[in-house]
């Protein structure tokens, strides 16, 4: 199988798919923006061919690159996992005929209120939503609503520029905001009260061959915004012991389906609270924030080389086990500015040596990145245990133990 690849170097973790690709027997063409040179020896030997462009969102550039390569050699998918390139590589599918997802598909999973209208439609349950071009139309249906109500950028990705307001004061103010910063359309929303997870898939032909399910603690609007939070998601390995993760199926399987999401990884958000459970947003790309990562060594496969065997012959390679769960806990510096050093890291590894995956701790001097820049902006630890608890245990214990030291600038 030939496979194009979108942005094989950057960013970083973009190898990883590339390389799982070609390691399950396909010739992988990548597109990219940076030199041929710039790629890392082992990339470089694993694609069959290279082709450079000044933007991989630059529809024409990518049309001119993909039909490029199909003047070579027959091109029987076209594959892009992060967000933004989404649209522009099913865009140049329909142009060149590659099969994938089509540009229909990608639109409903990246503009919230058409995507929410049309799971409504197919009976699946969601907050109330709207798009909103004009401010009249916000404040009516707050009028019709009621608050809380959440704000964000209608093909926004995770929390990034997502605001909750409460009343008529905070969303004016949000509505002058978002205007200040150019926005021309937006999604309004009902703030669904409960606990907040993540249900990830990777689907075949619009089944799903492997799935994960993960919790926020706390939820992911709080978390980004609230410095002295440590917070985490845990994937858990309970999968088969509840009804409720039967329930998260369920829904998981027919978002896919009314969505016409066919051979894809997805990432799909939910809220389960009085209302029940509740839908909340779908992307049909991989999760970010190295969620395989922590899926890998929950069940000690690789999950890209599995990814990458479903996408080149159709079938997973190995089961999920789930002899694990795994998390990971977000440690911010006190304060922005510059790093001077950090404390209790020598007690972690005295108690959790065994369990921890990895971490990261960036050095004396490197300047902090804000709370709103995610969970691994910063300094984090990894960890994975076969008793949920006793890990959600263990990243607390980290969370009250280390601490990440710097001095404003």
């Amino acid at each position: 199988m030939n496979i194009v690849f979108v942005e094989p170097g950057f960013p970083a973790n973009q190898r990883r798919f590339a390389l799982a690709l070609a390691s399950v027997g396909a010739n992988v063409f990548g597109i990219g923006e940076s030199d041929e040179w710039a790629l890392d020896d082992e990339l470089r030997g694993a694609l069959s061919g290279y082709y450079k462009v000044g933007s991989v969102t630059n529809l024409r550039e990518m049309t001119d690159a993909a039909r490029f390569i199909q003047s070579k050699v027959w091109v029987d998918r076209l594959e892009a996992t992060v967000e933004a390139h989404t649209m522009v590589a099913a865009q140049v599918r329909e142009a060149t005929g590659i099969p994938g997802t089509s540009v229909h598909t990608t639109w409903l999973c990246r503009d919230k209120p058409s995507m929410k209208e049309a799971l409504r439609q197919a009976g699946v349950p969601t907050a109330a939503s709207a798009a909103v071009d004009h401010a009249h139309e916000a404040w009516e249906f707050a009028e019709r609503v009621g608050y809380p109500l959440v704000l964000k950028p209608r093909d926004g990705a995770g929390a990034k520029d997502t605001v909750r307001v409460d009343d008529d004061a905070e969303l004016a103010h949000a509505l002058t905001d978002f205007g200040s910063h150019g926005a021309t359309s937006i999604a309004i929303e009902e703030f669904v009260e409960g606990h907040e997870g993540f249900y990830d898939t990777i689907a075949h032909e619009g089944g799903v061959v492997h799935d994960w399910t993960t919790h926020y603690y706390p939820n992911v609007l709080e978390a980004m915004r609230t410095r002295w939070i440590s917070p985490q998601f845990v994937t858990t390995n309970r999968m088969a012991d509840s009804p409720f993760y039967d329930e998260v199926r369920d829904l998981g399987q027919r978002v896919i389906e009314a969505l016409g999401i066919g051979t894809s990884a997805t990432h799909m958000e939910w809220f389960h609270g009085p209302k029940g459970l509740k839908f909340s947003e779908i992307g049909a790309r991989p999760p970010g924030v190295g969620c395989w990562d922590l899926y890998s060594a929950s069940n000690d496969v690789d999950v890209y080389r599995e990814w990458a065997h479903v996408i080149v012959h159709g079938t997973p390679e190995r089961r999920m086990g789930r002899p694990y769960s795994a998390g990971i806990i977000a440690l911010r510096p006190d304060r922005d500015g510059r790093i001077v050093g950090h404390s209790g890291l020598h007690e972690i590894r005295d108690r959790y040596n065994e369990w921890v995956i990895d971490a990261y701790f960036p050095p004396e001097g490197h300047l902090t990145q804000p709370v709103e820049a995610g969970y691994m902006a910063n300094a984090y630890v990894r960890m994975r245990h076969p008793d949920y608890d006793v890990l959600r245990g263990m990243l607390d214990d980290v969370g009250r133990t280390v601490q990440v030291h710097a001095v404003a600038c």
